[in-house]
Parts: C-alpha cells; structure tokens; sequence
C-alpha cells in the first residue's frame, strides 16, 4: 500500500490536469470510483469533474475546448455536433439492460383508471419525456416499434427535466411519463403506476465517453491514459453491482461504492441503489444500437444529413460489445 501511495503522490506532483464534462448522476458512477479511488492519479491526471445540466451541454462543451472528455447520455444533438467529424466516441458508459431499474414509464391515475395499464395502450397518449432528441425520447421510440405503434401517434411532452415529468404525470397533465426508479415511492404515493422498466423493455446503449476528433487523431496518449483509469473504475463498478453474468446483483463492495457515489452526487446510497445501471467492466459500447440510435434520429429528421455511425464510432480505443440479442 506505501509503494502504491507513493506511485500516486509521484504521478501527482507532475499530473497534467483535465476536465471532464459529467452529469451529476449515479451513472457516473465509474468515474467517481476512479477519482476517488486515485486511478487517474495513478496515470499522471488531475481529474476535475465539471458538472453540467443536460448531456448536449456537455456535448457542445468537448467541441467548444471548454473541457477535454465528455461522459453522458448519447443524444441527437451529440451526433449533430459529430456531423462535421468533429466527435468520437471512444468507449461506452451505461446501458439499459435487464434487471436494471433506471428509467421506467408511470401511468397518471387518471390515465391508469380509464383503461391505460399495459405498455401496449400507449398509442394515442401523451408521454412526458425531457427534451426532444433526448435519450427518454429515443427509449419512447423503441418502445413504439417493440409493440407496433407509429410515434407520431402518442403526444411526446418535452418538460425539461424528470421532475417536471413526474409533476405532470402525479397532476394528470401527461398520461405517461418516463420516470427515474429514485422517484418510484412518490409516484406510487401520487396513485401513479409502473407499466414497466426501460431495461426490461427495450435494453440500449444510453452513455458513452466521447473526444473531440483531433484529441482522439493526435493525442492517443492522453486519450488512453484516461481510459485505463476509467475501465479500473468501471470493473470496481461492475463487481459492486453485477453478478458474474451481467445479472444484477450487489457484491460484497456495493456498499462502500455506493457511499463514493453518494458523496459526489449527494444523493442517499439508498437512491442511488434503486437506480443502478448497467455499466460495461471493460468500457465496451453496443456499436448496433448506437448505428441504429443514429438510424431512428435520422427517420425523426433530428439528424443533419452529414451524420455518419462510421466516423462517430471510433473503434482504436475501446472495442464494441458482441452482437446482443434482439430486443
């Protein structure tokens, strides 16, 4: 333990510092890990975590130079941004997967009582999600293909955020909303009622670690270094979570990961549990799903014509998942 504490103060006397552009979320989990744990020390980086508001501000933030690495949710405006060769995502962060409660959808009791109480009834409803081209909006869409209705046929609510999401729907404003697990006893004390979970439906790829393109072209060094860290605090992540299949299980070091989260988020540890995701040990991304991300946005003229899964995806760094089963 002396060597490795000296190891880390070394590197840190000539670190070379960065920012990262996050979201002050649990799924940023692995990073927090990392910083708290001194792997980016280790690798000679001083890490500061710039939290921002949405995802596309973090997006607009990396192309800008305002901060060196983006990890967030992928969104439509990220691939605009990515139109002109400008982004590369180089590794993946959370995904939706089975077993894993982030996002679910809540019926208003309104809309529960006159018959909406299935997924399936969604057609013709309003949905409340945060903004368009969001990563609620596309979960929206792969729930419209899952069970054959056209999305244009549901009302989609951008309100911002998922506070005014769950206000809408505990109101009677929205019929659905796409709801985070850590609001799940207060929906149900409104009268609110779970149709499902985002992962048990529809599992995808939400969250990635992205670069401007010169950084990932000249500055290979840098770019691994930051990603030998990150995948430490993705594998600590990982065995505090998962089972050794991916299943969702707490492992003997959940509650001392769970307690670095809540320090950096502010959330209770008990929050931040019912909201775990599924993060990738080795940092992997689902290639298909990010091409079929940009597919759908493009469908949804979200997309400007220039976007290309080809040049977004940057495959030096961090290879892509096997192909996954079929939703």
């Amino acid at each position: 333990m002396l060597a490795l504490a000296g190891l880390i103060a070394a590197a840190a006397a000539q670190a070379e510092t960065i920012k990262v552009g996050i979201l002050k979320v649990g799924a940023s989990g692995p990073l927090y890990i990392a910083q708290d744990r001194g792997y980016f020390a280790a690798e000679g980086l001083t890490v500061d975590l710039a939290n921002f508001g949405a995802g596309q501000a973090v997006a607009v933030a990396v192309v800008s130079g305002d901060i060196d690495i983006g990890v967030t949710g992928l969104t439509a405006g990220l691939y605009n941004l990515a139109s002109g060769g400008q982004i590369r995502v180089v590794a993946g962060l959370h995904r939706e997967a089975h077993g894993f409660r982030m996002l679910g959808y809540f019926a208003s009791k309104r809309a529960y009582d006159a018959g909406l109480t299935s997924l399936a009834d969604i057609k013709g409803h309003s949905v409340a999600i945060s903004t368009i081209g969001s990563t609620t909006h596309y979960a929206v869409g792969l729930l419209a293909m899952k069970y054959g209705f056209p999305i244009a046929s549901v009302r989609i609510m951008p309100l911002q955020s998922f506070s005014n999401s769950a206000a809408a729907v505990i109101g009677g404003q929205a019929d659905v909303g796409m709801i985070p697990s850590t609001l799940n006893a207060e929906m149900h004390k409104a009268g609110a009622k779970n149709l499902g979970w985002v992962g048990d439906e529809t599992p995808w790829q939400i969250g990635g670690v992205f670069v401007t393109t010169a950084t990932a072209n000249d500055r290979p060094e840098f770019v691994e270094r930051f990603l030998r860290a990150y995948v430490k605090g993705a594998h600590d992540y990982y065995a505090a979570f998962s089972a050794p299949d991916g299943s969702r299980r707490d492992g003997p070091t959940a509650p001392e990961t769970l307690a670095i989260i809540a320090k950096y988020t502010g959330e209770s540890a008990e929050n931040i549990k019912r909201a775990v995701g599924f993060v990738d040990p080795e940092g992997r991304f689902d290639e298909a799903d990010i091409l079929h991300q940009i597919a759908w946005y493009k469908s949804q003229n979200m997309l400007k014509d220039g976007v290309d899964g080809a040049t977004v995806i940057d495959r030096r760094y961090v290879p892509p998942l096997p192909p996954q089963p079929e939703r």
